[in-house]
């Protein structure tokens, strides 16, 4: 029995050429090409995931990496890592500032420079990243009668994997380097369903209970421990627009949570609004005005 062959034959050819036609189109493809600078490429998520496996084990050594890594050895298999981190990352921030700047007057030359000073920057960072790190780790373990230790925190929670992809992205973030936070805070979204924005500030000592669902916006500001569960929405009330219909960027549009926070599953917070210090958000609430000092906030009991 002759095996039946899948590429294409003279009856497919005027498809195909059609297709390619109507693909090529101006109006269709102008709409989603992009046009390298000097022919810059892309950053690579490959890539960026290889930069976080390797900052995650120059932070957490021991838990991530090489899993033979001892005292007398730790500044070797450290000043190795860091160099690796540097050339790679230093490589996508470059990208991510050529992408950026496609079709503006700027010089290749003049990204590069920018791009490596801000892994400068950023590098420079990392000791208090995991001092943050350190004490999202301490309050998953106080937080969680579930978990064993710190350690089991580092290890295992979708929370620690969430904030270690956004502590990294934020430190980017202000250093204004561009794409690469959002790509950064968008690999750990997809792994963990928890959606932080890069822009979002947040305190010491910052702990979401299981995870799931959990969105917080840009402009947020979240003080210290601080502690949310599953499907908690930190996010707009509304979307101005300006006068040619476009949204408004850049606004202060996202939650205040002063310290000692909790929200409990499934709460929306919406708006500039402030929670204010040791107040307690309930469960499948929705809140869209200032909150006082230790307020509880819960859902009205049910009419009889």
């Amino acid at each position: 029995m002759k095996k039946k062959r899948n590429d294409l034959n003279a009856s497919s050819i005027p498809l195909v050429d059609n297709l390619v036609e109507r693909l090529c189109h101006p109006l269709s493809l102008d709409t989603v090409w992009r046009r390298s600078v000097q022919g810059e490429p892309m950053p690579s998520l490959p890539i960026l995931s290889e930069v976080l496996e390797r900052l995650r084990a120059a932070i957490f050594p021991g838990y991530f990496g090489a899993p033979d890594v001892r005292p007398e050895s730790i500044r070797y298999h450290l000043a190795a890592n860091l160099d690796s981190i540097w050339r790679m990352l230093s490589e996508q921030v470059v990208r991510g500032l050529c992408f950026s700047c496609a079709g503006q007057d700027r010089s290749c030359a003049s990204c590069e420079n920018e791009g490596r000073q801000a892994v400068l920057a950023f590098m420079d960072r990392l000791p208090e990243i995991r001092r943050l790190l350190a004490g999202d780790a301490k309050a998953a373990y106080e937080g969680d009668p579930a978990a064993t230790s710190p350690g089991e925190a580092i290890f295992c929670y979708p929370s620690m994997q969430a904030m270690f992809h956004h502590r990294i992205a934020h430190e980017l973030y202000k250093l204004k380097v561009p794409l690469i936070p959002r790509m950064i805070a968008e690999m750990a979204h997809s792994k963990t369903g928890i959606d932080i924005h890069p822009g979002a500030t947040i305190g010491e000592e910052f702990f979401i209970d299981h995870g799931t669902g959990v969105v917080i916006g840009e402009t947020c500001i979240i003080g210290n421990n601080c502690r949310l569960y599953q499907g908690v929405t930190l996010g707009a009330l509304s979307f101005p627009k300006s006068s040619d219909g476009t949204l408004t960027k850049g606004i202060l549009r996202h939650p205040i949570l002063c310290d000692n926070v909790t929200v409990y599953a499934g709460a929306t917070i919406l708006g500039r609004i402030t929670v204010g210090k040791g107040a307690v958000i309930g469960g499948n609430v929705w809140v869209t005005s200032d909150v006082p000092e230790k307020a509880r906030v819960t859902q009205e009991k049910p009419l009889a």
